[in-house]
């Protein structure tokens, strides 16, 4: 044999080798197990028994409706895809997945459990000061008469109470005045209690009279003054005019307490009841919380912004309130509930509905249709569906509700339910 032809052959037997190598990595490194196992088993020469060959069907069903059951094979009126067999070996359970416990530990799945805690609804908005409307008071003139002198007054001036607002010159309370103290000095007692009467007929206060007494002389002029501390909202009297009886002279707004309009969204003012608690922070003064209740619900709702207005008394004696401030307010049910809560991200939330992957133990998960509450925290609280103690999936969830949307698994309903979690 020449140099050229043992080269050929030397050549040939590597090729032979290598390709038996590939072959073998190949058939037992790249093949499932099932055909590996299946190709072990043709390879022998002793035939499968019959009865390992039959398998008792039980009946058909559509993957994608696992629900529906045939007793023909052929294609789903739904889907148009075959009908799958279902065997009496196989497991009976299709309302949840099981997934292997070396899967679970690679996508890191973790675990909270459902638990029933005390909750307070909170809610965080916007409100604007205002005057507090039934804090108003009225200055009117009690008789005919003409403005001497108006005092150094305007709107939106604050006053004190019993501040004068203008003299006012009465003629016909000096005719009634003088008879009164002429059947005074002649003593006729009988005649001084009638003409006394007359001059609180004429609208004279228990005071003038006292003065006019105690003076001896008439007083026709009186002051108007203010009854209650206050900012001045309106002043219409001036020097000179003539006013009647009735007629208004000023408008008051007293200080001591301010409201506080706040602005809740429709959808959470189901949450808000008159007495809870509330507390206020105003730029104005920065890291100061102010504490109110609320008095009101108005009823009546901005078509605009779809808020309802909630009303809030604050103390305001030392008047560093004032009306137009803005605050960012937090309301806070006033009695708080036993409910059910479980970590805010163990909810999926498809748009159309909310579920949870409750874990069964032995890898089985089942998919739960749920109706979840307000969120506090990082915890959602759970209406309907659920119950204390139960354990769901925290992280991974998609993954696993994603297999058990591939295999047809349908979430189950939830049980109607009220806050508490108890049954109805």
């Amino acid at each position: 044999m020449n140099t050229t032809s043992f080269k050929w052959a030397v050549y040939m037997v590597i090729a032979a080798l290598l390709g038996a190598a590939g072959s073998y990595i190949v058939i037992h490194y790249y093949l499932p197990q099932e055909q590996m196992a299946n190709m072990e088993m043709t390879s022998t020469t002793v035939p499968a028994s019959p009865m390992q060959e039959e398998r008792k069907v039980l009946y058909w069903y559509d993957p994608m409706f696992p629900q529906q059951q045939f007793e023909q094979p052929g294609k789903s009126p739904f889907m148009d895809m075959q009908l799958l067999p279902k065997y009496a070996d196989m497991d009976d359970d299709n309302t949840s997945v099981k997934v292997d416990p070396r899967t679970t530990q690679n996508i890191a799945v973790r675990y909270t459990t459902v638990v029933r805690s005390m909750y307070a609804a909170e809610i965080t908005a916007t409100g604007t000061l205002t005057y507090n409307e039934r804090n108003v008071a009225l200055v009117q003139s009690r008789t005919g008469g003409f403005v001497e002198r108006v005092y150094a007054r305007a709107p939106s001036d604050v006053v004190k109470a019993g501040a004068a607002l203008a003299d006012i010159l009465v003629p016909e309370w000096a005719a009634a005045q003088t008879e009164f103290l002429v059947l005074k000095k002649n003593g006729e007692s009988s005649l001084i209690d009638a003409a006394r009467e007359r001059l609180q007929l004429l609208g004279m206060s228990a005071v003038l009279i006292k003065r006019v007494e105690d003076s001896g002389k008439a007083q026709p002029v009186i002051t108007i003054s203010t009854p209650i501390s206050g900012v001045i909202q309106s002043l219409d009297v001036r020097n000179g005019m003539t006013i009647t009886a009735g007629q208004t002279l000023a408008r008051i707004n007293g200080l001591e307490t301010v409201w506080l309009d706040v602005a809740v969204p429709v959808v959470q003012g189901g949450h808000v009841r008159i007495g809870d608690q509330a507390e206020a922070r105003f730029t104005a003064y920065p890291g100061e919380t102010v504490t109110g209740q609320v008095i009101a619900l108005l009823p009546e709702i901005d078509t605009g912004s779809r808020t309802l207005l909630v009303r809030i008394e604050l103390d305001n004696r030392e008047v560093r309130f004032l009306p137009g401030m803005y605050a960012e307010v937090k309301l806070r049910e006033a009695k708080e509930r036993s409910v059910l809560q479980v970590a805010s991200e163990a909810v999926i939330r498809t748009g159309r509905r909310n579920l949870v992957m409750l874990a069964e133990g032995n890898g089985r998960y089942r998919p739960v249709e749920v109706e979840p509450g307000p969120e506090l925290n990082g915890m959602t609280v759970i209406l309907r569906g659920l119950e204390e103690g139960q354990k769901v999936v925290a992280s991974g969830q998609f993954l696993i509700d994603s297999e058990a949307s591939l295999r047809g698994i349908l979430p189950r309903p939830f049980e109607k339910m009220d806050m508490t979690g108890d049954e109805e």
